[in-house]
């Protein structure tokens, strides 16, 4: 990366803006955003309606317009453009469920300098048994990949396919948009069984009940059957330690049938490991998260494709709003 000569003034602004990630989450967890709605609301409202303190609720309010969340005319507040589209619960593109997977990230990830002694992570890894937590882990992955879908399905090669895995897929969105571009595509989602019901559930949603199916299993200690032309593996890699993500991409491979394909999206590092942004920061976050993940550089993915039988492996020209790439290949 090119050297930055940083001031005192941004050092302290990078130390401190975690204040600011703390109010969006306070804002979210507290629903503020959709209290106040496509209207005007004295902080006076929001609070007693809500039952929250008239002082704290308005000190609030305040630095979220000084954020730019919010515009306050007199003592009222209305939603910005943004905070309507992404803020406000019942917006087609909220965010808030992503934002709250964050909140929940954030005791671990003030126990970073424990794991970079230790090497150690610093959170149980199962979201399993709290509700809040994987409703928030899921509809945040949800949201993200229904974002960035509509594109992919768009830019990724499935010509010709006609049975597609989604490993790891969780709630099939990508198996869904695929389905949706390529009419003469069926899809299979693999993934923990504790996905089931929602999986399911979105897929129903979208009408693709009799073209797309779910595979209860373990990718990581598991061998998975079937045949299928094409494998999409959407950012299940950084989870998992070298030696996992070869043998997941071994058994990826042992699915594929003819000239299949194998395509990977993920959080990929230059081949330094010193960038992009996003994925530097969400390697540490996989080493207070988990034992051994972490994201890959571009050469570490190629290599474990090659080791796989896969050729022809190339970048396509995506990058994803958090820096994500995509590699293909075939066999």
């Amino acid at each position: 990366m090119t050297e930055q000569h940083l001031s005192p003034g941004q050092l302290l602004e990078i130390s401190g803006s975690y204040w600011k990630t703390c109010a969006l989450h306070a804002a979210v967890k507290l629903d503020v955003f959709s209290a106040i709605g496509d209207g005007a609301e004295p902080a006076a409202a929001v609070a007693e309606n809500a039952g929250f303190s008239e002082d704290a609720t308005e000190r609030l309010l305040n630095a979220l317009a000084a954020m730019g969340l919010l515009e306050k005319t007199g003592d009222r507040f209305t939603n910005t453009e943004t905070a309507s589209r992404f803020l406000v619960k019942s917006a087609d593109s909220y965010l808030g469920y992503m934002i709250m997977h964050h909140h929940y990230l954030m005791p671990s990830w003030n126990r970073l300098a424990d794991s970079v002694r230790t090497g150690r992570p610093a959170r149980e890894r199962t979201i399993s048994g709290d509700d809040d937590r994987r409703e928030a882990f899921l509809m945040g992955m949800f949201n993200i990949a229904s974002a960035i879908a509509p594109t992919v399905a768009e830019l990724i090669d499935l010509g010709g396919c006609r049975r597609l895995l989604d490993l790891g897929g969780g709630p099939g969105t990508f198996a869904i948009h695929f389905c949706q571009k390529h009419p003469e595509l069926t899809a299979a989602v693999y993934d923990l069984a504790t996905t089931r019901p929602f999986a399911q559930k979105t897929i129903k949603k979208f009408g693709l009940e009799d073209r797309i199916r779910f595979i209860p299993g373990d990718y990581t200690s598991e061998e998975v059957d079937g045949a299928f032309d094409a494998v999409w593996m959407s950012h299940i890699l950084h989870g998992e330690d070298p030696a996992t993500c070869r043998e997941m991409i071994r058994k990826a491979v042992g699915t594929l049938t003819g000239k299949g394909r194998i395509f990977i999206h993920e959080f990929i590092l230059e081949d330094n490991a010193d960038g992009p942004l996003f994925p530097a920061l969400f390697s540490l976050n996989m080493l207070v998260g988990t034992d051994g993940g972490r994201a890959y550089t571009q050469a570490e993915l190629i290599d474990m494709l090659t080791a796989a039988g896969v050729g022809d492996i190339q970048r396509l020209p995506f990058i994803g709003p958090t820096e994500s790439g995509i590699l293909a290949g075939r066999v």
